[in-house]
């Protein structure tokens, strides 16, 4: 596992892990219809929310390789993530 240890793997994971799961989240519970129906203005509270639950697969990740002690692919999950929390956080407010 030390051989993964490198903060770009981790970036580069904690970008597409919550673009992976939102989408498949979306496609699970038939979200598009209500998604294209009211448009995205109008649901910015449900995004807000779905951007809030993609985020939970990176948080599984970051403990994972805490956990594991590879530090700086935990230290790039969580840089990648960091984009994904401030849109959920300004789309809440």
């Amino acid at each position: 596992m030390q051989r993964f240890d490198k903060y770009w793997i981790g970036i580069l994971v904690g970008l597409l892990m919550p673009a992976l799961f939102g989408y498949l989240y979306i496609d699970r519970m038939n979200l598009w219809y209500t998604l294209q129906t009211f448009g995205l203005k109008s649901m910015a509270g449900l995004i807000g929310k779905l951007t809030v639950v993609s985020i939970f697969p990176d948080a599984a990740l970051f403990f994972l390789f805490y956990t594991t002690d590879t530090w700086r692919l935990a230290k790039g999950v969580l840089i990648g993530a960091l984009p994904y929390m401030l849109a959920a956080l300004c789309l809440a407010i």
